[in-house]
């Protein structure tokens, strides 16, 4: 890992107030740069993203926000309700970019998300909790509807149960978990977000069904900027394909600027 060119940040939630940790890239003598958001995956902590992402920014001259977000969402983590999308861990990832914006010189109208499996799951969340932050959110071969994946993996469930209180239809609080924490519920908040999905047609973790099934109900409602794609591959994050198209927004956004 390449954790010397990285600093952490302790940032205190403006919702309990636990001080919580991120990881963060700044190019030395950077000012006025886009910041990449990059999401760990399901299994793992702020450290999982580190050597896939940070040679890409690095290349770019951008900034690299690693937020922890409550750790993964596995039952061996004692806060693992408090991880996978709840209202904390949301906020934990506004309350780093705040404080990122507020402490260094990055341009607060390039902040771009990305994530895969877990990581995808996340950068939906938050491509609707917090829609304005973005300037595009890239998700690859998320889980949409973490009920429904709770069937469709057994390797999963008693993680799922842990984040979410129980098992599905055990409960109407139950059942209100899995579904606040699921994106496939979401359609109606990202139809106003930069949003580029991907997913797998082999993926053996998370089926690409769910994900098509809420692409659809998105292009129903008529979004302004929304791609999706269904590749021919696996559970995987091709980062290549990522950053091109993250690249494409910044390019998009100096054109605007100047032809506007």
């Amino acid at each position: 890992m390449n954790n010397d060119k990285m600093v952490e940040l302790e940032v205190a939630s403006t919702v309990d107030g636990s001080k919580e940790k991120n990881i963060f890239y700044m190019p030395e003598g950077g000012k006025n740069i886009p910041l990449l958001v990059g999401l760990h995956t399901w299994s793992c902590d702020r450290f999982n993203q580190v050597d896939r992402m940070l040679p890409f920014c690095i290349e770019r001259n951008w900034a690299l926000l690693l937020p922890e977000f409550r750790g993964p969402n596995l039952s061996r983590n004692p806060r693992a309700k408090e991880a996978c999308a709840s209202k904390l861990a949301k906020q934990d990832i506004v309350d780093a970019v705040n404080y990122v914006k507020k402490s260094f010189s990055v341009d607060t109208n390039k902040i771009l998300l990305l994530g895969a499996s877990g990581g995808g799951h996340m950068a939906l969340m938050m491509a609707a909790y917090s829609p304005d932050i973005w300037k595009a959110v890239s998700s690859w071969v998320p889980v949409t509807d973490i009920a429904i994946w709770h069937g469709h993996n057994p390797g999963y469930r008693e993680h799922a149960e842990a984040c979410c209180g129980g098992v599905p239809g055990a409960s109407p609080e139950v059942d209100r978990e899995y579904r606040e924490r699921s994106p496939a519920f979401l359609a109606d908040k990202l139809t106003g977000v930069n949003l580029s999905v991907h997913h797998g047609r082999f993926d053996k973790s998370v089926s690409y069904r769910e994900t098509w099934k809420l692409a659809q109900e998105i292009e129903a409602l008529k979004p302004e900027h929304f791609f999706f794609e269904l590749f021919d591959g696996g559970h995987e994050l091709r980062y290549d394909v990522a950053f091109k198209w993250l690249d494409t927004q910044i390019v998009r956004e100096k054109e605007i600027s100047v032809t506007g």
